[in-house]
């Protein structure tokens, strides 16, 4: 067979990503359609740069979800004869091709690039949310109580932040941290901040129906502490909660690192939300404190933190090529875009598709994310 032109491999990778083109128009149609019922999200649909954002955006989340079933080849596989081979490069005696090239261990670019999705929005926004969840359980009671509390907390956080972000993230990631046993406190600490999170919401909630408060507290607890000490000691027994140690190492690092900035931004938002009327409005009537800054204070700081929240996935996608650009990433063989631009740039300036896709795959993402949070900071600007 002849080697595709350009219009070709552009054409085939349309199809393989059929299942994404047919999700983007089912949730654009859906969302268009109850935009009037969805609070802030649907206001995004009224900002041109956020809507641009959310199709970046959700176009990879549904790469990452459909993964199976976009690539062409197991993205770990070596193939013979198609080291550094071109885009659009047929397999022998085979109806195929690589439609991306091949990289310098002949593995398919095209089937690494959407894998990698998949790995980058696994363990982004789920170390971001947790850092939220540690963020926003120490920042609240800081911001509102203030004294000592808040010093100390503060004290904290500017230590950490004090520190080189990428000298700490390289620190905390290298193998030989394992053996000091810095990342498994680390995750004792930090995981069990969502347990902590979601009992004391749910707590605070129906604390004056001590029935239903003690069955969805207790569900919290159990489900909570079920995954808590699978993913921070490796103790489920099931398996279904469970980390291997690079990616404990990466996700712990992502955390610490993220968590006293959203502290430092919800202790802020809360020193301020603090004097307003329906604040006082909530102590006259007797609700205890951490009602008020969960179901009074927190929702109204709802749209700074969801601008911060998707900015703060793309330093971290930043970050996760960073480290896995300094090999530092999940594992060697991981389909991550940082290490799949680090294969590719020892052959750059003869071979440069295997470092170029991925890293274009990073900026649109990144990019994408950016302009989603810049749409709905102006729309959150507008409530």
């Amino acid at each position: 067979m002849e080697p595709l032109s350009w219009p070709m491999i552009f054409a085939k990778m349309a199809v393989q990503f059929w299942p994404v083109w047919a999700a983007l128009i089912v949730t654009i149609v859906l969302s268009l359609q109850f935009r009037r019922r969805l609070g802030l999200y649907g206001k995004l649909f009224d900002s041109n740069v956020g809507i641009t954002g959310f199709v970046i955006v959700m176009f990879w989340v549904f790469t990452a979800i459909f993964a199976d079933m976009i690539i062409t080849f197991n993205p770990i596989a070596q193939l013979s004869g198609l080291k550094n081979a071109l885009p659009g490069t047929p397999l022998p005696d085979t109806d195929q091709w690589y439609l991306l090239g091949g990289d310098h261990l002949a593995r398919d670019v095209f089937s690494r690039v959407v894998m990698g999705a998949r790995r980058v929005l696994t363990i982004a926004p789920a170390a971001t949310v947790i850092a939220f969840m540690v963020g926003i359980t120490l920042g609240l009671p800081a911001g509102y109580f203030g004294g000592k509390l808040d010093t100390g907390l503060s004290f904290i956080a500017n230590l950490v932040l004090a520190f080189p972000v990428i000298l700490l993230f390289y620190l905390l990631v290298t193998p030989e941290i394992r053996s000091t046993g810095v990342p498994i406190v680390l995750a004792a600490v930090l995981f069990l901040f969502p347990v902590i999170f979601v009992s004391v919401l749910l707590n605070s909630r129906y604390f004056t129906t001590p029935a239903r408060r003690n069955l969805y507290v207790g569900v919290a607890l159990v489900i909570g502490l079920w995954a808590y000490s699978g993913l921070a000691f490796n103790m489920d027994p099931t398996g279904i909660w469970s980390m291997d140690p690079n990616l404990l190492n990466v996700f712990v690092s992502v955390v610490f690192v993220n968590a006293p900035t959203v502290f430092r931004i919800v202790r802020g938002i809360v020193m301020d939300l603090k004097s307003r009327d329906y604040v006082a409005a909530g102590q006259t009537r007797g609700e205890g404190p951490w009602y008020i800054m969960l179901w009074e204070i927190l929702p109204n700081a709802r749209g700074p933190l969801i601008v911060d929240f998707c900015l703060r996935i793309g330093y971290t996608t930043i970050l996760l090529g960073t480290l896995g650009f300094f090999g530092l990433g999940v594992s060697p063989e991981s389909p991550d875009w940082g290490s799949t631009i680090d294969d590719g740039r020892r052959l750059l300036s003869i071979y440069p598709h295997p470092a170029v896709v991925p890293a274009l795959a990073l900026m649109s993402l990144v990019l994408g994310l950016n302009l989603l949070a810049d749409g709905l900071r102006e729309e959150s600007m507008r409530d």
